[in-house]
């Protein structure tokens, strides 16, 4: 809420205290709070089916390629797999390069852990440290953004010719990824355009594109993600999600003392 807005309705908070404002200005906030509350339902509604869309909300396995890119130029490429247990217990493991193949990432609810085969304890780490070229640990490990973000309807936009709606994403707390996200979904069918992320402080850091919608485990997603840099020009990573399937997957090896048997 703005400024103005903020000194307009303690204007008329003290009217009412002192019985002086008519009937109109009550209803006039009453409508104003119930219109508030129904866009924030709407962003609610919206944020929860893109992410719906991006991953299924069952346990699954996917197989993800990053290649980091430097003035167009293609540089390191990694592979990570992925399993995924009810957006809130994740592990990553590193495929390639052959040299860290073994390290694994471990997330329950928004605790983040590293396990290295060199390490004899798993190491606990931010979900908003750099993973690899422009992907944060959170980018990969935890991908709910209706559980940790408040979202409000922002307006309406395009992105390459589709209508959007957009929204502001704020975090629910320090622990998330973000800051804050603004976020661009389809308003024919909801599918996930474009985000940008920012920082605590308000700069932007890198935006991104969901593109090359496909098939995968039983409905279409974005299989392609282009991250941007937005504070080193020409600096970008593409994750190619090659590979999505869904897989009964127990709790029990979302634990730090079952990592080491994953490998």
């Amino acid at each position: 809420m703005s400024q103005p807005a903020r000194a307009r309705r303690r204007f008329l908070y003290m009217l009412a205290l002192g019985g002086l404002a008519p009937a109109w200005i009550h209803a006039a906030e009453d409508a104003g709070e119930a219109a508030t509350e129904a866009g924030d339902e709407t962003a609610r509604r919206l944020v929860a089916r893109a992410d719906a869309i991006r991953f299924p909300r069952e346990s699954f396995q996917t197989d993800i390629t990053v290649t980091n890119f430097s003035n167009g130029e293609a540089g390191e490429k990694r592979k990570y797999r992925v399993l995924s247990r009810g957006n809130e217990n994740t592990i990553v493991m590193t495929m390639e390069p052959a040299s860290e193949r073994g390290q694994a990432l471990l997330m329950r609810g928004r605790d983040l852990w590293i396990f290295m085969p060199s390490v004899s304890q798993p190491v606990r780490l931010s979900l908003a440290q750099r993973l690899t070229g422009q992907v944060a640990n959170g980018d990969l490990a935890r991908a709910n953004f209706a559980g940790d973000y408040e979202p409000t309807l922002a307006g309406t936009d395009s992105v390459d010719g589709t209508a959007a709606q957009v929204m502001d994403l704020k975090a629910v707390d320090r622990g998330v990824t973000y800051a804050r996200v603004k976020y661009w979904v389809a308003e024919k069918d909801g599918r996930p355009l474009k985000a940008e992320f920012y920082a605590l402080s308000g700069r932007l850091l890198k935006t991104c594109r969901y593109e090359a919608f496909r098939e995968l485990a039983g409905r279409l997603r974005p299989t392609r993600l282009v991250l941007e840099d937005a504070l080193k020009q020409g600096e970008s990573s593409v994750l190619e999600y090659e590979t999505m399937t869904l897989r009964d997957l127990p709790e029990r090896i979302f634990s730090r003392e079952y990592l080491r048997r994953l490998n």
